[in-house]
C-alpha cells in the first residue's frame, strides 16, 4: 500500500510560506547542490528548445537545482509532445469524418492527437505545478531575501 495523504512540502518552501500550522520542521532535509541541471544531449529538438526557454526563468526564480534535472526532462519532453499534438491540431482539426459505403458522412470521430493532446496538457499543468510555473503556483510562495531567510530560521529552529 502506498502512503496516504499529500507528499511532505519540503522545509524551504514551509519558511518561505511562514509555516502556518506551525508543525515541525526537519532539520536533517537533505540539500541538492546549487546551479542548474545539464541539459541531456538525448532529449528531443522540441524538448530541448523549451529546456533552453523555462531553464532561465526556473533560475531567475531561484527554484532550479541540479537534483531536479530528472522532473525538468520528463515535463520538458512532456511539453515537446502536447506541442507536436497542438500543432496537429492546428493543421487538422480535432475530427474527421467517417463515411458510409456511398461516400456519406455518417459521424465525426475525433483524433488521436486530440486525446493525446488533452492527457498530456494535464500532465504539462502538473510539471508546471511543481516548477512554481502557474500564477496560482507562484501565489502560494513567496520570494524570500537571504538575510529575511536567515531571520526565519533562527525563528523556526532557534539557532
Amino acid at each position: 500500500m502506498g502512503r496516504r495523504g499529500p507528499p511532505p512540502k519540503p522545509t524551504n518552501l514551509r519558511l518561505v510560506q511562514g509555516n502556518p500550522g506551525k508543525r515541525r520542521l526537519n532539520r536533517k532535509e537533505p540539500t541538492p547542490p546549487a546551479g542548474p541541471p545539464e541539459c541531456p544531449a538525448d532529449l528531443s529538438p522540441g524538448a530541448k528548445a523549451h529546456w533552453g526557454q523555462v531553464v532561465p526563468r526556473l533560475q531567475a526564480m531561484r527554484v532550479l537545482s541540479a537534483a531536479d534535472q530528472d522532473a525538468l526532462v520528463a515535463y520538458c519532453e512532456t511539453y515537446a509532445r502536447w506541442r507536436a499534438a497542438q500543432n496537429f491540431i492546428v493543421r487538422n482539426g480535432e475530427v474527421y469524418p467517417i463515411k458510409n459505403g456511398l461516400g456519406e458522412v455518417i459521424r465525426l470521430k475525433l483524433f488521436p492527437q486530440a486525446r493525446l493532446a488533452q492527457q498530456l496538457l494535464h500532465s504539462v499543468r502538473v510539471y508546471q505545478q511543481e516548477f512554481g510555473l502557474t500564477p496560482s503556483a507562484r501565489s502560494r510562495v513567496h520570494e524570500v531575501l537571504d538575510p529575511e531567510q536567515e531571520a526565519m530560521c533562527e525563528k523556526f529552529f532557534g539557532d
